[in-house]
């Protein structure tokens, strides 16, 4: 588990063909000096197993046929940057929110605004995960925990501050460019169990839960 704090960018070395899948070169920050083969990191919001350390200066990674559909990391190339953050420890603190490092779906950047040091950044919000972005709620882009500032037609709106912008590639993104988005997993939780239910047959006891939660 993660929390969408990320910890360091790291800067791709190789990004080598295997059969259907990739193999994933990342440089190893100084900060990660502990991590091993079998642990597992967030690289941009994806949640990937160390499969080797080729040598003090790199981590390696298997990506999935699947991980390579459904993110953005097929898109990668030698020299690009990606965040980086380590499994979260047990006595940990917990800074933003449950991050699975199971992406959903990738996100297209809008447009960006600038106030000062300070930035809104605005997402494109399609079907595949549109019930699931909630305003002042919790959203992960490319591994950042972000919160939701505001919610249009066919957009979502993130403020950034400039330590975000700084310390992650999020201030390297322009117009166009698209990034890996994870969406809070307690919503979908409850949506399972809520329409699980109604499938099931489901309880007056179900009916009101859901009416009450759907709102007028």
């Amino acid at each position: 588990m993660f929390t969408g704090l990320v910890e360091a960018v790291g800067r791709v070395v190789a990004v080598e063909g295997r059969q259907a899948g990739t193999v994933l070169s990342v440089e190893r920050p100084l900060l990660f000096t502990d991590v091993r083969p079998a642990d597992s990191v967030a690289v941009s919001g994806v949640c990937l197993t160390v499969v080797t350390s080729v040598d003090r200066g790199r981590l390696e990674f298997d990506v999935s046929p699947e991980t390579l559909l459904r993110s953005t990391l097929g898109r990668l190339r030698a020299g690009d940057r990606v965040n980086l953050e380590r499994a979260m420890a047990a006595d940990g603190r917990f800074g933003g929110h449950i991050v699975a490092g199971h992406v959903d779906a990738a996100t297209r950047l809008e447009g960006s605004q600038r106030a000062g040091d300070f930035w809104t950044y605005t997402f494109s919000r399609d079907d595949s995960f549109a019930r699931y972005v909630v305003e002042k709620g919790s959203i992960a882009l490319d591994g950042i925990s972000l919160t939701v500032a505001a919610i249009r037609d066919q957009a979502f709106d993130v403020a950034v501050i400039p330590w975000t912008a700084e310390r992650t590639t999020l201030g390297d993104r322009r117009a166009g460019d698209w990034l890996n988005v994870e969406v809070d997993v307690l919503g979908k939780y409850v949506e399972r169990l809520l329409f699980a239910g109604r499938s099931a047959g489901g309880t007056d006891r179900d009916a009101r839960l859901r009416d009450l939660l759907s709102g007028p």
